[in-house]
C-alpha cells in the first residue's frame, strides 16, 4: 500500500470500518496515485524521444546545409571556368 492509502486505512480503521472494507477503500484510493506515477513515466518518455528527434533535427539541418555550400561552390567554380573560357574567345 502507497503511504496515502496506509492513511486512509488507518483512518477507516479507527471510526470503526471493519478491515476488509478499510483495505478496499485504502486500494481505491491508491489507484489514481499509480495513474499519475503512469503518467509522468509517460511524460519522461516522451521528452527524450523529444529530445532525441531535436538531435536529428539539427544535424539533418547542419548536413543540409554542407550540402547546399557544396553545390553553390561547384556552381561558382563552374561560371568562373565559363566566364574565363569566354573571354579567351574574345
Amino acid at each position: 500500500m502507497a503511504l496515502l492509502s496506509r492513511e486512509v486505512y488507518d483512518a477507516f480503521r479507527e471510526i470503526g470500518v471493519s478491515d476488509e472494507q478499510a483495505m478496499k477503500a485504502a486500494e481505491a484510493l491508491a489507484v489514481p496515485n499509480k495513474d499519475i506515477a503512469d503518467i509522468r513515466t509517460d511524460m519522461a518518455v516522451t521528452k527524450t524521444t523529444i529530445e532525441q528527434l531535436q538531435h536529428r533535427l539539427t544535424t539533418m539541418a547542419w548536413s543540409i546545409g554542407l550540402g547546399f555550400s557544396l553545390v553553390l561552390a561547384v556552381l561558382l567554380l563552374e561560371l568562373n571556368w565559363l566566364w574565363q573560357l569566354l573571354q579567351r574567345v574574345h
